[in-house]
Parts: structure tokens; C-alpha cells; sequence
């Protein structure tokens, strides 16, 4: 996916934001913090962007937004379940944001199991006037690829809100 079209959508996704006065959280984990990165490199970015968290390990899901233990125990790190908690989490944690969005999957190009194959993302959006959200997507290719294609689809989910 071309760096242009990334920015493109991540200008239509602040403009989004702004027009509608909300202000964005992210809470990324197999990203790394390129949703936060991606809106960040736009000027004027800080009107509408909170700040994010990135919570690659399980640990920090739980510590620093609140994922339930539980949750990881019964569906693992790579589930709806989590991508809704660790969206939930965020927008508990950063109170002046409105919406929350949240990834975590397996970007390979280990990691990967029958169940639960490289590529699959699962990403959780919530808004305080509105029930939490969440999907499972499958992308192909490698690191890089499902990682800015999870990026894409975080950023279009934040579009659609």
C-alpha cells in the first residue's frame, strides 16, 4: 500500500475528528504505534490526536488498560475479546479522548497457528456515545504489508465512527 494513500486517509480520518470535535486514542500492539506515527507525521495532528499506547505484551495490556487476565487466559492476546477490552481500556485511561481505536494480531512471519494464522487481526473501536465495536480481518503478505494493512483498516474504522 503506498505511503500516499496511507496519508491521504489519515488527513481525511483528522479532518474527521475535528470536524466532528472528537479526539482519538490508539492502543496498538502489533503495530508498534504506526496508527499513532501515521496521523502524528500530519501537521496539526495534536488537535485531534490524544496520544497512544502501545501494549505488545501481554502484561502491559493488563497494566497499562486494563485488559482482564481472564480474557487473555480464555481467548488469547489475538481475539475481539481483547482488541474490545484494550479499546474499552483506552478510552478509560485517557480521559479527554472520545474515541478508541485497538489492534492486535499476528504480523508474522512466526507466531502464527492453525486456529489463529499469520495475518489475522482483530481491532476494537469504541466511542463514548456508542456500544464498543470489533472485527477480525485476515491480510496476506508479509510483515510490513499486514502491518500497514492493519493500519489501513484501523484508520478507515475510526473514519466510519
Amino acid at each position: 500500500m503506498p505511503d500516499n494513500e496511507l496519508r491521504t486517509l489519515a488527513e481525511q480520518v483528522l479532518e474527521h475528528l475535528c470536524r466532528t470535535g472528537r479526539r482519538l486514542i490508539t492502543v496498538e500492539s502489533c503495530t508498534g504505534g504506526l496508527i499513532s506515527a501515521t496521523l502524528s507525521d500530519i501537521p496539526g495532528s495534536s488537535d485531534v490526536l490524544e496520544g497512544g499506547f502501545v501494549t505488545y505484551s501481554n502484561a502491559l495490556k493488563m497494566s497499562a488498560v486494563g485488559v482482564p487476565e481472564a480474557i487473555l487466559a480464555q481467548y488469547g492476546a489475538v481475539s475481539i475479546q481483547t482488541a474490545e477490552a484494550m479499546a474499552n481500556g483506552g478510552l478509560l485511561n485517557a480521559r479527554d479522548a472520545d474515541v478508541a481505536i485497538s489492534v492486535t494480531g499476528i504480523a508474522g512471519p512466526g507466531g502464527g497457528s492453525a486456529l489463529k494464522p499469520v495475518g489475522t487481526v482483530c481491532f476494537g473501536l469504541a466511542v463514548r456515545t456508542a456500544p464498543t465495536t470489533s472485527m477480525q480481518c485476515h491480510f496476506t503478505g508479509d510483515r510490513a504489508a499486514i502491518r500497514a494493512q492493519s493500519v489501513h483498516h484501523a484508520l478507515q474504522m475510526v473514519l466510519r465512527a
